[in-house]
């Protein structure tokens, strides 16, 4: 009978889980991450304390919703240099991780917080982000294809930039706009002419 009566909670609480994540994800998408806990709570039909119990803050709430999108992402990231060329790929990761980053509003600025705060749950993520970063920039600067003065810091906020403008403008022009920004980081432009 003990077993019973420990299976169970156990079983609920990963239904509540389960059910705060939807809503979270629903809320998300609808009202970005600022999108309140509270109501986040509410549609799940779990108490507050049960959502705070889960999940302590926004961020570990995001990086819960965010783990396989995140797996996914440094496989990408993991296969690129043996796909591309180097420029190439530091411009798919580019591409790659601001979409990733503009999957909710507000995530891009979410996921900056999370790379300076080291208690974060973000913050392993982000810094797997900028390792990734760091590895195909140095390719890039090693191919002669990106100016020596770019740094891995430069195109983390360029590219977090470049997800902020995939939540204000059509997905077309986003891609534009990140080609323009990677033609601004190849060696020799100096936006002379």
């Amino acid at each position: 009978m003990s077993g019973t009566g420990t299976r169970r909670p156990r079983a609920d609480a990963r239904r509540n889980r389960e059910r705060i994540l939807a809503a979270a994800e629903q809320a998300f998408r609808g009202q970005g991450t600022g999108a309140s806990l509270e109501g986040i709570a509410r549609q799940a039909g779990v108490a507050i304390g049960t959502l705070y119990g889960h999940f302590p803050n926004r961020g570990a709430l995001a990086a819960a919703l965010l783990r396989e999108q995140h797996a996914a992402l440094f496989e990408f990231g993991d296969e690129l240099p043996a796909h591309e060329t180097a420029l190439a790929a530091l411009t798919a990761w580019i591409g790659a991780v601001s979409v990733h980053a503009a999957a909710y509003r507000g995530l891009a600025t979410l996921l900056m917080e999370g790379f300076a705060d080291e208690a974060s749950e973000l913050h392993d993520a982000c810094a797997h982000l900028a390792a990734t970063t760091q590895r195909l920039l140095s390719a890039s600067r090693d191919a002669g294809a990106v100016g020596d003065d770019v740094t891995a810091e430069d195109v983390h906020a360029l590219t977090n930039a470049a997800a902020w403008l995939r939540e204000q403008v059509p997905p077309e022009q986003a891609d534009h706009l990140t080609t323009l920004l990677v033609r601004g980081l190849r060696a020799g432009d100096d936006g002379t002419h």
